[in-house]
């Protein structure tokens, strides 16, 4: 039977609005997400279908639990949300693969710009320029300083519009020019109705007086809006014949026409697309994108769709405006006459993330319902159902737009080197990075006069090359890489060379713009941002594990339609400096200190300095979950949940604000996970299964196949998650460190994959010595080949602490094997997986254990002592 998990996950939304910034919350009504009412008339939305279903449905995104119909409640519980909107947009947009964005809409100065949304998507965001706007803002430029005695003088009249239309021409000439614009939009539905003159020559012969009415009115009233009839029939036939005079042999770049459904400022009768038959059949050159169902004229749109090349209709806004019921019938309308790769899909989101949430959500459904039927009744079977839906969701606008991304083809769909929803936007076809993205970077941090471009390497240590901010732009506009030499990949801690090292060759380093924020009090003003390793063509290299966790990630999202979100701990422990004692230079900073303990010492030495570095994390855009003393003497920062590769490079950035804050005061913090003989720090980490296609039934299934790989293969992952002799103490029985069988349960502390809540796992046999892309790329691997293979879970909840299991008990739920007992026993176990080292990038494993066991031979010269301060001043 055909379900949704067989449709293509990511949609390009072919038509949405800005979103708002969180402080113009309160000043838009809430209650307008399913609505166009507006005044007195909102006031009897709470009674209608629309809202009542998008209420109950709201509970499920806030994972609220309270009286089904307390939209007030409904509301507080969404101003808690706020408090971290970026969250909750994130989780709006996700399924979203791209935005086509109309940001005419509203007050600029209230909303966020429209690249802002490039974060949560898949790729870049592209404009729809409205014309309207354009051209006002064009007249309100030309007139609004010119007082009005001249109005008196007709060259006055005739100059301004003469500078008026060569200035439109050109703004329309250069959007399209403009690989950020995908297309134009028209709201001359709203101003003066469909019923456009088609001839332009008729206009333009009668545009004089109405023109000028427009000209004194904007002088006299500085009103630029523009409403009357004529001149929005002119401004619509000049885009339109510069649009045909650009477009060569083929189909310009589309029109967007707003039709059908609107709020009240709307003329009904002639909001009916039928208008447009002569516009659509003079202009063949030119795509007409007929909006938001045309509702309640969708079978009038359908048919101008189905007699016109040109034509093609868009279905959005009714969901969800519209009860299920009725969006059913408009997909089913739209359906009878149009052929379906004429059919476009979008949300009309806008202000609110909700607005783009509540329409995906809706509109999958009710194309389930309706695909399902027609498949059952023969009308299609279901590869052309899937073929319908992945047209409709994404391949249509793909085309039209000319977006130039992989064409889709529902559940065949072919693993490709693009990043999951929700993480940052790729580079573009057109260029190496994505150059808006420094450029708003450098809007909102002026001052920034250097870049530290960095990277990690197998061994857990950050390398860098610092850029003046001034060649860091030239390298960005001229789309270079960094290069260098091709064994620094294989390098130690203190460059000691190793027979992984290749002494020939080049890699080259590619910044993530997305990840740029400023560096915390750098000496001068300065930037950090993570990158990647990859060839001389920006392709990825199987010795960078940043990129490998990336192709894990996409094989995770296009074959099992899931993808994952990671939340780290850091567990540090600040320790003071004692030059006096060669022998052992660093002390705890408190003694009188254990699990969620603020003693007195605690309050004057260490509060101070852990409250400053939760202020200069949120200072760039690092917001701490929580804080609290860990077991003596550690102390534990925990990272909201994020998208894997967002969260690993925020890790790293959090982690060198820690330490520099550390430093300022004379400290060492150190992630050493035994660096004094009480209990030591791990890194736990926090990982859930996601997927906004699948059923419960289905996610369920395919989680525990997910962790039946993981456990399968932990012996082996531990090489990378607990990558030093030194993890191998902290390992343990009865110290809450995660026990040392492979095993797992809910709510279990004594195990090293606790079961933590719905959806979210704990991996607790991971400590701060670990390249984490290395790990999250292992883990994801071997929860793939779990995956692949179905594995049943053969290992069963345990509900008691290992240690104090005999051997039957341990056998009856399913733990036979113990973790490595040492660094030794975790490589020989890694280098025996190998199902697990051919799933990982060529070489990835033999490589790391090479350079593991020149560096376990390089340490183990040390004394114990010596190697202890050796690892503390690197971790």
């Amino acid at each position: 039977m055909l379900h949704r998990d067989k449709v293509v996950s990511q949609v390009i939304d072919n038509h949405a609005h800005n979103l708002l910034l969180p402080s113009e919350y309160d000043n838009h009504p809430f209650a307008s997400i399913t609505t166009e009412a507006s005044g007195d008339a909102l006031e009897d939305t709470f009674f209608s279908l629309p809202h009542i279903r998008a209420s109950n449905q709201l509970k499920e995104l806030y994972d609220y639990h309270g009286p089904d119909e307390e939209w007030d409640c409904l509301k507080e519980r969404r101003r808690w949300l706020d408090f971290a909107p970026v969250a909750l947009i994130r989780k709006c947009l996700e399924g979203t693969y791209s935005i086509l964005i109309d940001d005419g809409l509203g007050d600029p100065h209230t909303m966020h710009p429209y690249n802002y949304h490039d974060q949560f998507t898949v790729a870049p965001s592209k404009r729809i320029l409205r014309i309207e706007t354009v051209a006002e803002r064009l007249m309100e430029t030309i007139v609004r300083r010119v007082a009005e005695e001249v109005l008196v003088s007709a060259r006055f009249i005739e100059d301004t519009f003469l500078l008026f239309t060569e200035r439109f021409e050109r703004a329309i000439h250069q959007a399209i020019d403009d690989t950020e614009v995908a297309g134009f939009k028209s709201v001359i539905c709203y101003r003066s109705g469909l019923d456009i003159e088609a001839d332009y020559e008729r206009c333009f012969r009668t545009i004089g007086p109405p023109f000028e009415r427009y000209i004194v009115r904007c002088v006299t009233e500085k009103r630029y809006r523009l409403d009357i009839k004529h001149v929005n029939d002119y401004l619509v036939l000049k885009t339109l014949e510069i649009l045909t005079s650009r477009a060569g042999k083929g189909f310009s770049k589309p029109l967007q026409l707003h039709t059908g459904l609107g709020d009240r400022d709307i003329d009904l009768l002639r909001s009916n697309p039928a208008y447009l038959q002569a516009v659509i059949e003079r202009y063949p050159q030119v795509p007409f994108v007929m909006l938001h169902s045309a509702y309640p004229y969708t079978r009038s749109a359908g048919y101008l769709a189905s007699m016109f090349k040109n034509a093609f209709l868009d279905i959005g806004e009714v969901f969800p405006m519209l009860s299920r019921d009725g969006e059913v019938q408009v997909l089913r309308q739209a359906l009878e006459l149009v052929p379906y790769n004429k059919l476009l899909w979008s949300t009309d989101g806008h202000y609110f993330p909700e607005t783009y949430w509540l329409a995906n959500k809706q509109f999958r459904e009710v194309l389930e319902e309706v695909l399902v039927e027609y498949t059952r009744e023969n009308d299609m079977s279901e590869s052309r159902a899937i073929d319908l839906a992945t047209a409709l969701m994404f391949n249509s606008s793909n085309d039209l737009y000319n977006l130039g991304y992989p064409p889709r083809r529902g559940e065949k769909a072919a693993p490709r080197a693009l990043p999951l929803v929700g993480q940052r936007a790729p580079r573009s076809r057109e260029a190496t990075y994505i150059i808006r993205l420094w450029e708003h970077f450098m809007k909102l941090h002026p001052e920034t006069r250097f870049v530290f471009v960095q990277w990690l390497d197998y061994m857990g240590q950050m390398r860098s090359r610092i850029y003046p901010a001034i060649e860091f732009n030239n390298m960005v506009n001229a789309g270079t890489r960094i290069s260098i030499a091709q064994g620094n990949t294989g390098t130690l801690q203190n460059d000691t060379v190793n027979v992984a090292v290749n002494t020939t060759g080049q890699i080259y380093v590619e910044p993530d713009l997305g990840s740029l924020r400023p560096a915390w009090k750098a000496p001068m003003p300065a930037a950090t941002v993570m990158s990647r390793w990859c060839d001389v063509n920006g392709g990825s290299i199987k010795e960078c594990a940043r990129c490998y966790l990336q192709s894990c990630l996409q094989e995770l999202h296009l074959d099992h339609s899931t993808h994952i979100l990671v939340g780290f701990e850091i567990e540090c422990v600040f320790l003071k400096r004692n030059p006096e004692n060669i022998a052992d230079p660093y002390l705890p900073l408190t003694t009188t200190h254990a699990w969620g303990t603020m003693s007195a010492e605690q309050w004057t030495n260490l509060l101070p300095i852990v409250l400053e570095i939760s202020e200069a994390l949120a200072a760039i855009g690092i917001n701490l979950q929580a804080m609290h003393s860990e077991s003596h003497p550690a102390y534990e920062f925990i990272l909201p949940p994020l998208p894997p590769i967002e969260a690993v490079d925020t890790l790293y950035q959090t982690r060198q604000v820690i330490a520099t804050i550390a430093e300022s005061h004379g400290l060492r913090v150190t992630l050493h996970p035994h660096p004094t003989p009480s209990s030591g720090s791990g890194a736990h980490t926090h990982i859930s299964l996601n997927s906004t296609e699948l059923d419960t039934v289905v996610l369920d299934k395919k989680e525990l196949q997910f962790w039946a790989g993981v456990l399968a293969h932990l012996q082996a992952i531990c090489a990378f998650a607990l990558p030093e002799k030194e993890s191998y103490d902290r390992i343990a029985e009865d110290r809450w460190s995660g026990g040392v069988w492979v095993a797992w349960g809910t709510q279990n502390r004594e195990v090293p994959l606790r079961k933590a809540g719905d959806r979210r796992w704990e991996v607790r046999c991971l400590d701060g010595f670990a390249n984490m892309y290395l790990v999250l790329g292992a883990i994801v691997a071997a929860g793939l080949l779990g995956l692949k293979k179905e594995m049943e879970m053969v290992v069963k909840d345990c509900p008691y602490n290992t240690a104090r299991l005999d051997e039957a008990q341990r056998t009856e739920y399913g733990i036979t094997n113990m973790l490595p007992r040492s660094i030794d026993e975790a490589m020989k176990a890694l280098d025996d997986d190998s199902s697990l080292k051919e799933a990982l990038a060529e070489d990835m494993a033999k490589n790391f254990l090479i350079m593991k066991k020149a560096e376990q031979e390089m340490l183990d010269k040390m004394s114990d002592e010596a190697r202890r301060i050796w690892l503390i001043e690197r971790y």
